[in-house]
């Protein structure tokens, strides 16, 4: 029968372990780790493993350490490996493979950037001003302007931005030049200069940045202002004294449209006011005459039932009516021959004389006592 239990030290019928013959065999563990391992005596011998391999290891990893970063909000990172794109990443932490196989590049695709077409920035450049080869520029009328542009742009394609075109501010300035002298060179002078601004402004814009799209540059125009837009300096003068003149031009029209718009209203005023007039004295008119029939109706009736009475005394009606404003007197020369006494005239004196007692005494006074003369001297005309 075999005996199937067996020693847990390695063998049947072994021994634990010395203590001593532990501690030896840690020792030499660690000592090949150090570059040497000890005899069986104890002393330590040189090993031929040279110590770099472990500094390798860690060279290693300090190595492989340098290849995490991180990319903030507004950037895109961009991998290349050996030279050719390998990935776009966006924030956050990442990792690459370090230099030499890979390298990073930061994009910051969320900055505004600016460029300056006709002139340049004293702060920014020290040769700063105005720009002749670029700013001046034919119109459509065959003028001559100086014009100042302002671009603003951001990238927004990474990967178009490093790899499809060589140099992309380059391309954006000869791109939007070329724009600038297209637009200009479809509108008159008069229209750049005064109204249209805000509208060539935009045509430029749209035109550069569909350019851009067939380039892929990976660019984004995001605004472009007229700066500034005037005649070349040698005809500055003429052309202020003729900016001079179309200023008057248009203040006058201004006074012109002014007056005009305080004398219509005015005169449509009047107008209608005559109109009203004349229809309120042609309702008079032909009210006045309805009446006049209408009376003329009722004496024709009173005539044809008594024609004397009604002749006479129409008579006396109209001969009261045209001698009540004559001064004559009508004298009877059968019935009296007395002398015919100038009755206007004492009338006349005797009107001045009552006016002169009027002035002293009350106004009522005047009109009774004129009253009773008249009627005095009327009575005596009747008889």
């Amino acid at each position: 029968m075999t005996n199937n239990k067996k020693n847990p030290w390695g063998g049947d019928n072994q021994t634990p372990p010395e203590l001593d013959e532990v501690i030896r065999d840690f020792k030499n563990k660690f000592g090949n780790i150090f570059g040497g391992v000890s005899s069986k005596s104890g002393a330590p011998i040189v090993s031929k493993t040279p110590i770099f391999k472990y500094l390798s290891i860690l060279a290693l990893l300090v190595w492989l350490g340098y290849g995490f970063y991180i990319i903030a909000p507004a950037e895109k990172g961009v991998i290349l490996r050996f030279g050719a794109f390998q990935e776009e990443t966006s924030q956050g932490p990442h990792w690459h493979l370090p230099y030499p196989i890979e390298s990073l590049n930061r994009i910051n695709v969320e900055a505004i950037q600016d460029m300056q077409i006709g002139y340049r920035d004293a702060v920014r450049n020290r040769r700063g001003g105005n720009v002749s080869s670029e700013s001046l520029m034919l119109t459509k009328d065959e003028n001559m302007i100086n014009a100042k542009f302002a671009v603003q742009y951001k990238i927004n394609d990474a990967q178009k931005y490093l790899f499809n075109v060589a140099n992309p501010k380059l391309t954006l300035r000869q791109v939007v030049e070329s724009a600038i002298r297209q637009v200009v060179g479809k509108n008159s002078m008069d229209y750049i200069l005064i109204e249209g601004r805000a509208a060539i402004a935009d045509s430029i814009k749209e035109k550069s940045q569909e350019l851009l799209d067939v380039y892929a540059v990976g660019l984004l125009i995001t605004t472009i202002n007229m700066q500034d837009v005037q005649p070349p300096e040698p005809v500055q003068a003429a052309f202020s004294d003729a900016v001079k003149a179309r200023e008057d031009k248009q203040r006058l029209i201004n006074e012109a449209q002014t007056y005009a718009n305080d004398i219509l209203p005015k005169s449509r005023g009047r107008a209608a006011r005559m109109l009203e007039e004349a229809r309120g004295y042609k309702s008079k008119v032909v009210s006045k005459s309805e009446g006049e029939a209408a009376r003329f109706k009722k004496i024709l009736t009173e005539y044809q039932k008594a024609p004397g009475v009604t002749r006479e005394r129409l008579y006396r009606e109209t001969m009261e009516n045209v001698l009540a404003n004559t001064s004559k007197v009508v004298v009877d020369s059968k019935a009296n021959n007395m002398m015919v006494l100038p009755i206007d005239k004492l009338l006349d004196n005797k009107a001045a004389h009552t006016n002169k007692i009027v002035i002293q005494g009350s106004q009522s006074q005047q009109v009774k006592q004129d009253g009773s003369i008249r009627n005095v001297f009327r009575n005596r005309e009747v008889r």
